[in-house]
């Protein structure tokens, strides 16, 4: 589902469709997702808030602090984006934006899917010394800007929203350890 999601939207996408991409039966469907179409829906956010917060945890490991973490983070969505001919995005942003006014546990599963990549993210910025409550606001500005990145780039067809931002939070986040840097 969370394909279809990123490709066609919450909306567009309906029960016959993700019956056919999964060839799974309708009874296991729904005995594995009671709820439907809503329970799908969670579980593929729940889906990509991990591979997400996988991407994070892969770019800080490989990273030479957190300015090139985040630089390597969006490099690699930005080839997800390209890659897929701007047909791959964020498929939390998409069910936040469709349905998150709709459904109290869709809306529930984006907020905790965000706060997966922020919480790491601010752990991130702690380590390179930013004090706690600079590297949270920090950390939400950057999942902010990479995911109106993906959205800008896939209604472009074009990287260049993406790169800039790459440029902007790699340039931001090492801004803030020389200014915390500073004033140790």
């Amino acid at each position: 589902m969370l394909v279809l999601i990123q490709t066609g939207g919450y909306s567009g996408t309906g029960l016959n469709a993700v019956l056919e991409h999964s060839a799974a039966p309708k009874g296991s469907m729904y005995f594995h997702f009671p709820d439907g179409k809503e329970g799908l829906g969670v579980a593929a956010v729940d889906l990509a808030a991990k591979q997400f917060a996988t991407l994070i945890a892969d770019a800080a490991a490989s990273a030479g602090g957190a300015a090139h973490a985040a630089r390597l983070a969006i490099e690699a969505l930005t080839r997800i984006v390209s890659e897929s001919d701007y047909r791959l995005g964020c498929p939390v942003s998409v069910v936040t934006l469709e349905m998150g006014a709709e459904s109290e546990s869709l809306r529930q599963a984006c907020a905790t899917a965000f706060e997966s990549w922020i919480a790491p993210t601010t752990a991130l910025l702690e380590g390179s010394g930013i004090d706690a409550q600079s590297a949270r606001t920090l950390a939400t500005v950057v999942v902010s800007t990479i995911e109106g990145a993906v959205i800008l780039s896939r209604a472009m067809r074009s990287t260049q929203p993406l790169v800039a931002a790459a440029d902007v939070v790699a340039e931001l986040i090492d801004l803030r350890c020389q200014l915390a840097e500073s004033t140790r």
